[in-house]
């Protein structure tokens, strides 16, 4: 209950605030390149429940979103605006509303594909005990630099000792790296697995998630 207190009303106050700074940045990334400046993926939730994930766009809309995430800020698929925002994490602000109508949490693992939670062992769907968060222990202690396989075990780290403490802590730790410059957002060592299934099931997945609706970018 204090946790979800906390998510209201921090996400309250900061939606608030960056109100006038969300719309700017919607007008700036539409003139920037053609396309809706905000959308939606479908993702999996506390309990594995499904939801569809606010998240400002950054890739061109004329090329396939379905594939490898951008490994640098030189992928063509990223538009120049698009960069900025990767870089600085504001492409994530959309979210805050997600946090704020209760269907993710200010802090806890970062949501993922449905295709991938299907794959995971008994021991890793605990990932799914608490909300998906907008920074969590795997954010601040690598991102990028972690593999798939060593995110989701520092996950459940989070899952066995989260508390309202430790939130504040892992929020802490997250403005501090943005403001140090952290720039590790681009994923470097996806594991062998990780890295065939996205060859092999790009297209398949592109084509699942069109079928849904769904854009990702």
């Amino acid at each position: 209950m204090a946790k979800r207190i906390f998510d209201i009303v921090v996400s309250a106050i900061l939606l608030m605030f960056t109100a006038p700074w969300i719309l700017l940045l919607a007008v700036w990334i539409r003139l920037d390149s053609p396309g809706d400046p905000v959308f939606r993926q479908r993702r999996v939730g506390w309990r594995g429940r499904p939801f569809a994930m606010l998240k400002f766009r950054t890739m061109r809309t004329d090329v396939n979103p379905y594939g490898m995430s951008p490994r640098s800020a030189d992928d063509p698929r990223l538009t120049r605006l698009g960069r900025r925002l990767r870089e600085t994490s504001l492409d994530e602000w959309p979210q805050l509303w997600n946090v704020l109508t209760g269907s993710m949490s200010l802090v806890g693992p970062r949501p993922l594909y449905e295709r991938q939670a299907e794959k995971w062992t008994p021991h890793q769907r605990r990932r799914l005990e608490v909300k998906p968060g907008l920074t969590g222990y795997a954010q601040v202690m690598g991102r990028g630099a972690l593999t798939h396989e060593e995110k989701i075990e520092l996950d459940l780290v989070y899952v066995e000792r989260h508390n309202l403490a430790l939130d504040v802590k892992l929020l802490w730790m997250t403005l501090w790296g943005g403001s140090a410059g952290q720039r590790d957002v681009y994923e470097q060592r996806y594991s062998v697995d990780r890295r065939r299934e996205m060859e092999s099931n790009g297209a398949e997945d592109g084509r699942r998630q069109a079928d849904e609706g769904t854009r990702v970018y």
